[in-house]
């Protein structure tokens, strides 16, 4: 094993000297995303020693699981050349009415969350596969549609104070076997599930092929408008899951709940290699971009940094990302 190791080291580095980066980069993109994530660890590290811990990695983890599940979603349109802007509003709406009915029992309170998903992911779905509506102006304008709808709906229940159930607390927040996330219960296995799928199904091929050439696959006989359909509502699902993961990590259903995921959904997507194109890319590097953006959100809160200035720096690692994959696959 350990001959291997060096074999492959010895490989990429001959690789590396020999001016062969670019190509290097293009074919070995989860490397150079694992070197940087591990830079940023080190950094940290020598920063702040003692900060990386076993209990610093643990939380890295748990906050990093509700993003890598909206990132999932995100993955999926972006390999088809979409973009889904409705999937922070979806997630804060499906934990709102989840917390809102929690009364009724933790299965139909969970029903109702989950419920918010699929309808908007629908809506999205048959606007961009049927309508033909151009991904992000209707993603955009479910997302501001359903915000607007759920500040109307919580005028209505402000009697009611919405209350997050035990089993969601336990599964956002709480730890089991002494500190492994309990939110990795469902991110592990919905990550496992989606590599299989596209790496190992027709579906997942299918994606790939209409990111790639969307007109080419139609005239191949391929119902383009049910892949994208499924896809988009899938889209939808998964952020509902995640705002509910969100919910149980802040105990607290509020109307900007999960506001602040929809620029790194975006951006650990991008750093991960997909091609905002489409046809290119998968959810490995998603989910190591997602481990990246925890970590330097955590970085940025060593240093207090604001709110807005991450914003803003989300938005900028998205820019130069894209430029320099457009430029890598050019």
């Amino acid at each position: 094993m350990i001959e291997q190791a060096k074999t492959v080291f010895a490989r990429a580095l001959a690789a590396i000297t020999s001016g062969g980066l670019v190509s290097f980069l293009r074919t070995r993109t989860i490397v150079a995303l694992v070197l940087l994530l591990s830079g940023l660890l080190a950094g940290i590290h020598i920063a702040r020693r003692g900060t990386v811990n076993a209990l610093w990695m643990s939380n890295m983890m748990l906050f990093a699981a509700p993003l890598g599940i909206v990132a999932a979603g995100q993955t999926l349109v972006m390999l088809t050349g979409g973009i889904d802007l409705s999937v922070a509003s979806v997630a804060t709406a499906s934990a709102y009415l989840m917390a809102t009915h929690s009364g009724l029992g933790l299965a139909p309170a969970l029903l109702y969350g989950i419920a918010v998903g699929f309808v908007v992911g629908l809506i999205n779905g048959i606007g961009v596969a049927l309508l033909r509506v151009q991904p992000l102006v209707m993603t955009l304008g479910t997302g501001l549609m359903t915000e607007g709808m759920l500040v109307v709906y919580s005028q209505k229940k402000m009697a009611d104070a919405p209350r997050v159930p035990q089993f969601i607390e336990e599964l956002g927040a709480g730890k089991f076997l002494g500190g492994i996330p309990n939110d990795l219960v469902v991110w592990v296995p919905l990550a496992m599930i989606l590599i299989f799928v596209l790496r190992r199904t027709g579906y997942g091929r299918l994606l790939y092929a209409i990111g790639d050439n969307s007109r080419a696959c139609s005239l191949a006989g391929i119902r383009v408008w049910r892949v994208l359909l499924v896809n988009y509502v899938t889209c939808g699902l998964l952020a509902a899951a995640a705002g509910l993961i969100i919910v149980g990590g802040t105990d607290s259903a509020e109307l900007r709940l999960a506001e602040v995921y929809l620029l790194p959904s975006v951006a650990a997507v991008i750093i991960g290699g997909t091609s905002i194109f489409g046809g290119r890319g998968g959810y490995s590097g998603t989910i190591i971009g997602a481990l990246i953006l925890t970590v330097l959100n955590s970085i940025l809160t060593l240093l207090d940094v604001p709110e807005s200035i991450r914003q803003i720096l989300y938005g900028a690692i998205i820019l130069l990302l894209a430029a320099a994959y457009t430029r890598l696959t050019d």
